[in-house]
């Protein structure tokens, strides 16, 4: 990979919480019970399938009986969803993957435990969103695995609405990972992280292998964080 920890970590710098978004709805606690137990019950049944493409590989928040290699037709990786917040900042929006229609996507799924379902959605949910306004990005959809086609949660799959910017070009998605950082950390780790454990899974996505070059070259042409900054972000980061 071009881009390296080294590299990361000259993007990384400390930023404040601006806290939530206060154009958006909050969900409540009501909100997230229901919507897990809506979801629970369309699983009629059926095993209990969590298709991951991000972060939820190398960071989960769940527990599973199994996992394997999955794809996704009619589906791919974009970085769509302008981050305010996290690892963007007001005054350096970042950006986050989403799954949008067309092509593929190969990732992992993992199939939760069968014992208390509504409990297991509800700890993604809880995770995964924040706002009324971003739950129609949770569903379901059909992914192939080695033992057949199964039907699997996924999350942030078609997001609508303000802060979707569609079809940006790679170039611009690298100049924004290279720059944005907020209070949980840079987009450049995102991309690092996401790219280095596909690839230790065996999975190559070859948009995010140019976007991690790409985001690279950004990174080398920026002036470089003094290195007693960059030795005290790595102890903080821990």
């Amino acid at each position: 990979m071009a881009l390296t920890a080294e590299l990361v970590a000259r993007c990384e710098r400390v930023e404040t919480d601006p806290g939530p978004d206060p154009r958006l709805v909050p969900l409540t606690d009501d909100d997230f019970r229901a919507k897990a137990a809506e979801l629970a019950a369309a699983c009629d049944g059926c095993p209990l399938w969590l298709f991951t493409y991000g972060s939820l590989i190398w960071k989960p928040a769940f527990d599973s009986l199994e996992h394997c290699r999955a794809t996704a037709h009619g589906w791919h990786r974009a970085f769509c969803l302008e981050m305010r917040r996290w690892r963007g900042s007001p005054a350096q929006p970042g950006l986050m993957m989403a799954l949008v229609r067309g092509g593929r996507c190969d990732g992992v799924a993992y199939r939760l435990p069968d014992d208390d379902r509504t409990a297991h959605i509800e700890r993604l949910l809880r995770r995964e969103m924040s706002f009324r306004e971003q739950v129609r990005a949770v569903r379901w959809i059909q992914v192939d695995t080695e033992r057949g086609r199964v039907r699997a949660l996924v999350f942030w799959a078609a997001p609508s609405g303000d802060g979707v910017l569609n079809r940006l070009p790679a170039e611009t998605v690298a100049r924004t990972l290279a720059r944005a950082c907020g209070h949980i950390g840079s987009g450049a780790a995102y991309l690092y992280n996401t790219v280095s454990h596909l690839e230790a899974l065996g999975i190559h996505d070859r948009g995010l292998w140019r976007l991690q070059e790409l985001v690279a070259a950004e990174i080398l042409a920026m002036p470089e964080t003094p290195p007693a900054t960059v030795a005290t972000l790595e102890t903080t980061e821990g």
